[in-house]
């Protein structure tokens, strides 16, 4: 999924509010640090699962080409979902 940067924004300001809120954290430095520390997170998590979902597409059809004309009977949806929670799990990345 592909965020614009006002939503990643907005998403930011909503995180550290309702934290804020449940007094679940307790802020070292003004909010819009804090909120810029999200964001960041935010925007580091979308990079690492873009990257998840290349390297799963091009293993996927590494695996495809290698079985020739068996791949025909392969849900390849499926199969792009399995090899992702692979990568996934490997990588330590929740999905």
């Amino acid at each position: 999924m592909r965020l614009k940067e006002e939503q990643i924004q907005r998403l930011a300001d909503k995180v550290y509010d309702d934290l804020s809120a449940d007094g679940l954290i307790t802020p070292r430095r003004e909010r819009g640090a804090v909120v810029e520390g999200i964001v960041k997170a935010i925007v580091q998590d979308i990079s690492r699962e873009q990257s998840l979902e290349r390297d799963a597409e091009r293993l996927l059809n590494e695996t495809i080409a290698s079985l020739g004309r068996g791949a025909a009977e392969i849900d390849q949806r499926k199969m792009l979902r399995m090899i992702k929670e692979k990568l996934a799990k490997e990588r330590k990345i929740v999905l």
